[in-house]
């Protein structure tokens, strides 16, 4: 039964209880969002004929959303601070709706580029405002799970939204996926307005300069950039994962849509293992899971002359993927304590995506101007280790020079 709209967040669930239904409206959401994010990946050749561009021109479609998601987190989640968390998440709805009709009427490449960055300044605040929406649903030993299962929207749009979006594309036209998506917003809107209850906190909000000062914390800002190097691996060769398809593995057309329900079954195994990981040593979890996404990246480049292989390889990318996610996000959480939780948040989101454009563009270049199509992948594992080394020295500081972390609403510290 949905709660009341003036109502409290409910009691976080008890160990081993079930999780609050609030926690799978924010799902609902991040499904929604999600799409938005990954079906143009599966839509590349379709844009660029369609608009006469080049296929490194229509990847850079992947790197204009995850820009606005960059600039859009920051900016929105402070614009929103006074207003209620469950205002924000609906307003975003909007926002991200409208996005997609205007993506689905775009006559040309420049105004589908701005109808994407419009679409995409909902993302970060809503991954962010929901995350902590979410783990303050759940008792500190819980919290990991929380943000894995929020972000199983994610990798449900990518196992349902990204090949169902191809499906459209291959046989409807792309503009029928964004006005798929739209419809999309909508339902998401309602449930967002239906099952999400009130926060108590959202009549006193943080003070702006303890936010800001949060973000300068160095932990936090080394959080900052190994989620922005860890990811953007992943991006270098998912965005380009149609043409490694149909070019250098040989497959039709018609084959990379099942091809990326593969993808998507793994990163939903990913996104929830990543949480349990994370639960339990959060710190291994988060080097670990670091290094297995860098070896799937470097070994992929092997695979790609062999359909077999190949589909295999795309499922393990997915897992490893989105194991990365929870720890990740958790662990500025961690260093962010209770005054700039929201913004930091945020900000983590935001460098999700500024890692994807990076990503993207590396991969666009490496296409036109290196050593071509093929050798993506090693560039991809050379990224996403520069993340993990940044995550390495990150956790040799912390051990050096301990500090007490105080988490809101009861978190836990450290599982290392």
């Amino acid at each position: 039964m949905a709660a009341p709209l003036s109502a409290s967040l409910p009691a976080p669930a008890t160990p081993g209880g079930r999780m609050p239904l609030a926690l799978y409206a924010l799902t609902a959401g991040s499904f929604g969002i999600g799409c938005a994010e990954f079906v143009i990946m599966g839509l590349l050749l379709q844009v660029a004929a369609d608009l006469h561009v080049s296929i490194a021109a229509a990847g850079l479609l992947v790197s204009g959303y995850a820009l606005g998601v960059f600039a859009g987190a920051p900016v929105l989640t402070l614009l929103t601070r006074r207003m209620p968390r469950k205002a924000v998440l609906m307003a975003l709805m909007v926002i991200y709706t409208v996005g997609n009709i205007a993506c689905a009427i775009a006559p040309d490449y420049t105004t589908l580029m701005i109808a994407r960055v419009i679409t995409s300044l909902t993302h970060g605040t809503f991954f962010g405002v929901g995350a902590v929406v979410a783990t303050g649903l759940v008792p500190a030993e819980r919290k990991a799970s929380a943000i894995s299962i929020m972000f199983s929207g994610l990798t449900l749009a990518t196992l349902l939204g990204m090949p169902a979006g191809a499906w459209l594309g291959l046989h409807l036209g792309w503009r029928s996926t964004f006005w798929a998506m739209g419809a999309v917003g909508i339902v998401s809107l309602l449930v967002i307005a239906l099952l999400v209850p009130r926060s108590r906190d959202d009549s006193a909000p943080v003070a702006l300069r303890d936010e800001l000062a949060t973000i300068a914390r160095p932990q936090v800002l080394l959080g900052l950039l190994m989620t922005m190097l860890g990811f953007a691996g992943v991006f270098v060769v998912i965005t380009y994962v149609q043409p490694l398809l149909t070019q250098l593995t040989g497959f039709v057309d018609s084959a990379v849509s099942p091809i990326l329900l593969v993808f998507g079954g793994g990163m939903v195994v990913g996104n929830l293992l990543g949480g349990r990981l994370a639960d339990r040593k959060a710190t291994p979890a988060l080097l670990g899971t670091l290094f297995a996404l860098a070896l799937v990246l470097a070994a992929m480049g092997f695979a790609l002359r062999s359909p077999v292989a190949m589909v295999a390889f795309v499922g393990v990318l997915g897992v490893a993927a989105f194991a990365t996610v929870s720890p990740l996000q958790l662990r500025v959480l961690r260093h962010a304590e209770g005054a700039g939780q929201n913004l930091a948040s945020s900000f983590n989101i935001a460098a999700f995506n500024l890692g994807n454009a990076i990503g993207a563009w590396l991969g666009g270049v490496v296409i036109d101007r290196g050593p071509g199509l093929a050798s993506i992948t090693w560039f991809a594992a050379a990224v996403t280790v520069a993340g993990l080394l940044v995550a390495a020295w990150s956790v040799w500081l912390e051990r050096r020079a301990p500090q007490r972390l105080v988490l809101p609403a009861g978190c836990a510290t450290e599982g290392a």
